[in-house]
C-alpha cells in the first residue's frame, strides 16, 4: 500500500505516514512539484500510488477514467496540516481497506 500526497498537501503528511504503509511520498520527493495533475495521475497508476489530495480534479479523472490509481479525496475546506493528519488517523484501517478494495476507485473523506 502505497500513498502520494498532492501539492496542495504538505509534504509533512508523507513522512508521518511512512510507517503506517508500504511507501508514502510527497509530490515534491518526486519531482512532480509543478507538473499537472495527469502527470502525477500516470505516476501514481504506473507506480502503484494511491493518490491523497484536496483536489477535485482528481475525482473527475477517477470518474472518467476509472482506476488504478485509487483516489483519497479530503473534502475539508482550509485546514491545518495537523487535522488532516488526524482525519487520516482516525480512518487508517478504512483507508486500508479501500486500498485492497477491488470495487471502488474514490475514497472521500469529509
Amino acid at each position: 500500500m502505497k500513498l502520494i500526497f498532492d501539492q496542495n498537501l504538505s509534504p509533512k503528511l508523507a513522512e508521518f505516514f511512512k510507517e503506517s504503509f508500504n511507501d508514502c511520498a510527497h509530490v515534491k520527493d518526486i519531482g512532480l512539484e509543478k507538473s499537472d495533475d495527469i502527470s502525477v495521475w500516470e505516476y501514481a497508476g504506473s507506480n502503484g500510488f494511491t493518490i491523497v489530495t484536496k483536489d477535485n480534479d482528481f475525482n473527475g479523472m477517477a470518474s472518467l477514467f476509472g482506476f488504478p490509481p485509487k483516489v483519497i479525496w479530503i473534502r475539508k475546506g482550509n485546514c491545518t496540516t495537523q487535522l488532516i493528519n488526524e482525519l487520516i488517523l482516525e480512518r487508517l484501517e478504512i483507508i486500508k481497506t479501500f486500498i485492497e478494495d477491488s470495487e471502488n476507485g474514490i475514497l472521500t473523506i469529509l
